[in-house]
């Protein structure tokens, strides 16, 4: 830490809270404080300063915790949500506890979508995966009722597919091939928006009967992660996301969470490829 301090939504970010945009509405909106008097925007904390956030204590320069990242392969039924008035099951029922920090989802998938869901213990990483500006690549495995034309193909990934919320284009489709009524596509784009794959195809006339998520970044989907099975990413592993991201490797505070026991994934040279591929692990994207 500088000798002037870090800005206050830094740190609650890096502590796990939230970007630092929403740290900037919490501090506006008075949930903040520092050693005893309330925060304002653009304070600077220095160590030792005692910040309160909700039901979070961060003593600042106290101690430095590694980031943690948990891969999860989510089944359909399950949603994205801690609070829910329908009760529905969460994919946050299965997370390993932490005390004094929270899981941060890396984006959603929908109730009906499964695959690749990240979770993260860093605001900063958390923000950089999903912040629309850095364009970072999500590639899905989908199987639509009907099979693509070629102009529908060209129209995707050239022209865009017109939808309510503006254009699509695909930055890569592949065809997979498919039995029956059924045909598979692996596709990749840069953004996240709700339900934009699902969207886009059945805009073509052709409905989505599974969808996967199988890439985030530079992180895949283990082949041997069986759905809503977790495996957390080991040091080494977590310092190549990080260092791809350019995200601090270290960040406050640090908790000993119940230990993961499932299989882990690897460091591979390229990202998966196909629909299915067998002994395809953790890989970073060339």
């Amino acid at each position: 830490m500088n000798e002037q301090g870090e800005k206050l939504q830094k740190v609650l970010a890096q502590a796990g809270l939230g970007s630092r945009r929403a740290m900037e509405e919490w501090i506006a909106a008075g949930r903040v404080s520092v050693n005893g008097e309330p925060a304002t925007l653009g304070m600077r904390v220095v160590e030792g300063d005692l910040i309160k956030a909700e039901r979070r204590t961060i003593h600042v320069g106290v101690k430095e915790a590694t980031v943690r990242v948990l891969l999860y392969h989510k089944p359909e039924g399950e949603i994205v949500s801690r609070d829910d008035p329908e009760k529905r099951a969460s994919v946050f029922d299965k997370l390993p506890k932490l005390r004094g920090q929270k899981w941060i989802a890396v984006g959603r998938l929908d109730i009906n979508t499964g695959g690749l869901l990240i979770f993260t213990t860093s605001g900063e990483l958390a923000n950089h995966l999903m912040h629309p500006r850095f364009e970072v690549e999500r590639e899905y495995a989908v199987r639509v009722q009907g099979k693509m034309t070629e102009a529908q193909i060209a129209q995707t990934l050239i022209e865009g597919v017109e939808l309510d919320d503006g254009p699509v284009k695909f930055e890569k489709l592949e065809d997979q091939g498919g039995a029956g009524f059924n045909h598979w596509y692996r596709v990749m784009l840069k953004e996240g928006r709700n339900r934009v794959v699902r969207r886009t195809f059945e805009a073509l006339g052709l409905p989505v009967s599974r969808l996967m998520r199988v890439r985030f970044g530079i992180i895949n989907l283990p082949p041997r992660l069986k759905r809503g099975m977790t495996t957390e990413l080991e040091e080494k592993e977590v310092a190549q996301v990080l260092t791809w991201a350019g995200v601090n490797q270290t960040e406050p505070p640090a908790v000993e969470a119940e230990p993961v026991k499932a299989a882990r994934p690897a460091v591979s040279a390229k990202p998966m490829r196909r629909t299915e591929t067998k002994n395809r692990k953790f890989g970073v994207a060339r």
